[in-house]
């Protein structure tokens, strides 16, 4: 009998992607899995052929020899000769692709090893802290002295979980592996051991202190080294200072994740500082000096040439943020906000309106006299 076209068996063409070819075998598993057809001989069928068609079409060079032999690529060798799923196709190969959509993530497929189980000493788990700071703080670099409670092994039990005297025993439900194999269907999976759950030892005296856990809670004062000209987001591993693992194994890794709290004068932008300072508006006109802070606690003069208008930028070179790791620093920008005078006394009012009266001129103010010129030029195309 004429064994059936791969990728008809899969429904799709020669030029599908690794991706649909999962897709389409995927579908086709689900529902043609014998546990969800008990019986259907036609529907095993159906599986079995969707399985070798993907067996061979999801290996690149499987597929060219496929492609250019067709199924006489494989006589003699994997499923030559046979009917669908003949000796030699590794179908558990092909399925560990679909396991978890079928039986909901329960547990890897077996593989070659018979020890699939996770192992007595166990990792720790790692732990996260939000540490916020200041923009100084971050300038400037610091050590912060933080308090985090975790898990670390027991005193009494040395974190063994046994009490003293007495040692971990091999687990008689999965003798060590961690792991129990069960039959589905015509496939043999691997879930974690339930007497254990996956350490592959059990306890029969377990130490009082820690009620066989191993481990205690406690909370731990660390000192936490900021280096000068961190961003936010930085992340800074403190190795060994996470969770305790499990019967004596590693402990895991604290992981601090910086925040920089907004500042009331300073913008930063990477290395750089921005800063929005009002000039008065007689200095913006007439011209003079301001004095504005820096980061680092000092004070620099910038001068202000007459006829400054809002939004002009003054660049301070080398006063902005450090660069980490680095003896550079960033610039910082001083941007000119005018300030219109409010509260005027009677004799600042008439002032104003004398300099009204001989103003006019389109050099005292270009950019209105430029403005209301476009404007003018904007209606006359209108009524034309």
């Amino acid at each position: 009998m004429n064994k059936p076209d791969y990728y008809t068996v899969l429904g799709v063409t020669k030029t599908a992607s690794d991706d649909e070819l999962k897709k389409a075998y995927r579908k086709l598993a689900m529902a043609n899995h014998p546990d969800r057809n008990p019986g259907d001989k036609e529907a095993e069928q159906r599986f079995k052929d969707a399985t070798e068609a993907y067996e061979v079409l999801k290996d690149p060079q499987k597929r060219a020899a496929y492609d250019r032999f067709g199924h006489g690529a494989f006589q003699g060798g994997m499923g030559g000769g046979g009917g669908a799923g003949a000796a030699g196709f590794d179908f558990s190969s092909a399925f560990t692709d679909i396991f978890e959509d079928l039986f909901g993530g329960g547990g890897g497929f077996a593989g070659a090893s018979g020890n699939g189980g996770r192992g007595a000493n166990m990792r720790g788990s790692d732990l996260r802290y939000n540490l916020s700071i200041s923009l100084e703080e971050a300038f400037k670099g610091k050590t912060r002295n933080i308090k985090v409670t975790t898990s670390v092994a027991c005193d009494a039990c040395e974190g063994s979980g046994a009490e003293a005297g007495s040692k971990p025993i091999t687990c008689p439900t999965c003798n060590g592996h961690g792991r129990v194999r069960a039959q589905q269907g015509f496939f043999t999976v691997e879930r974690t051991c339930h007497t254990c759950n996956g350490v592959g030892q059990t306890i029969e005296k377990p130490c009082k202190k820690c009620a066989g856990t191993g481990k205690m809670r406690k909370e731990k004062s660390l000192a936490v080294t900021i280096p000068a000209g961190v961003e936010e987001g930085t992340r800074i591993r403190l190795t060994g200072e996470g969770e305790a693992g499990t019967r004596g194994g590693p402990a895991g890794d604290l992981y601090i994740f910086l925040s920089v709290n907004a500042h009331p004068i300073f913008k930063r932008e990477g290395a750089d500082l921005h800063s929005n300072v009002p000039i008065k508006f007689t200095t913006a006109t007439l011209g003079g000096e301001v004095e504005v802070p820096t980061i680092d606690g000092g004070r620099v003069k910038v001068s202000i040439p007459a006829g400054t208008q809002t939004g002009r930028q003054f660049r301070l070179r080398g006063k902005g943020m450090a660069v980490m790791r680095s003896s550079m620093r960033g610039d910082m920008y001083i941007h000119a906000q005018v300030e219109t005078p409010v509260n005027l006394t009677k004799k600042q009012r008439e002032l104003m309106r004398e300099f009204e009266k001989e103003g006019g001129s389109v050099h005292n103010s270009p950019e209105s006299e430029g403005f209301f010129t476009k404007v003018k030029e904007f209606w006359d195309d209108l009524s034309n």
